[in-house]
């Protein structure tokens, strides 16, 4: 019998050993809310049922940690992220597999996440400076902790959707629902609680360090689209409107000749082909770094 809800979660991660981090997260935060929600109706219905034999009931109805913990194996094994079972057919040929990453949805949902994780950066890091901000400046005056609970709130909200977006572009497995907390918590205990997990503070470092990877991100993709566009667009240019585009110097301009349009448009399609595999790899890369973060242990 579990004297406590710790207990319960402790043995249920104990059997969870092995599997994906977010989906012990994800089936720890369901445990609790189930269990502590329940205890609580309980009290209130039984006030004379000692904590232990109303905890006991409510695992009779919800499952052993062994019960729970194969269930949630078994959920994982069917609702595993779909670009992460997205498969591309192998081919034999060194030709195929270089250009067959046109037909890798990981590649394109890098290449979307990178996008837009310019303005997501934006947009974490102004939420971040300006709650930090509003935070301290309000920690004298007596709404100053209903500010700072909203903003360390926000954090795990933030953390939970860039989880989402990860999960749905880059494949990779994020938690699919948020941290539970508690909801009969006094306000500065529940301050004290977000102060002192850490899972909050890694949220704020990746909400700002997100702004300088988005940047990266959408500058570097600008920039070889650019080029790899231009040596596509350089007949066209050149036969249909008469602009040159190599700059000698000196106000000196030249001209691509005609034998050179075959190879500035392979080398435009070799360079954002080459740009798609590097996407991809980055994207992976970048799933992995949020998962460090975004996840609690």
């Amino acid at each position: 019998m579990y004297k406590t809800v710790e207990d319960y979660l402790a043995d249920l991660k104990q059997e969870l050993a092995g599997s994906d981090q977010a989906t012990i997260q994800d089936a720890l935060s369901d445990a609790e809310e189930h269990l502590r929600t329940a205890l609580e109706s309980m009290r209130e219905s039984q006030p004379e049922l000692m904590e232990a034999d109303a905890l006991g009931q409510i695992i009779e109805h919800y499952g052993t940690p062994e019960e729970t913990a194969a269930a949630y194996v078994e959920v994982e094994r069917r609702t595993a992220p779909g670009l992460g079972l997205a498969a591309v057919k192998k081919t034999a040929s060194p030709l195929g597999c270089f250009f067959g990453i046109y037909a890798d949805p990981l590649a394109w949902g890098g290449l979307f996440y990178m996008l837009i994780a310019f303005v997501t950066g934006v947009a974490y890091f102004t939420w971040a400076v300006t709650g930090l901000s509003l935070s301290v400046s309000f920690a004298l005056f007596i709404f100053g902790l209903p500010v700072a609970l909203l903003f360390l709130l926000s954090i795990r909200v933030v953390a939970w959707l860039e989880g989402r977006l990860v999960e749905a572009l880059l494949g990779v497995r994020m938690p699919r629902r948020p941290l539970f907390a508690p909801q009969n918590v006094k306000l500065v205990e529940r301050i004290k609680q977000l102060v002192l997990d850490k899972h909050t503070w890694l949220s704020l470092v990746y909400m700002l360090v997100q702004f300088v990877l988005g940047t990266t991100y959408f500058v570097v993709l600008a920039t070889v689209f650019a080029f790899s566009l231009t040596g596509l667009a350089i007949p066209v240019l050149q036969e249909f409107f008469d602009m040159p585009v190599i700059h000698v110097g000196g106000g000196w301009f030249s001209y691509v000749p005609d034998w050179g349009y075959p190879l500035t448009v392979l080398a435009g399609i070799l360079l954002w082909t080459v740009a798609m595999h590097l996407v991809k790899f980055v994207g992976q890369l970048h799933g992995r770094y949020a998962k460090f973060l975004l996840v609690t242990e």
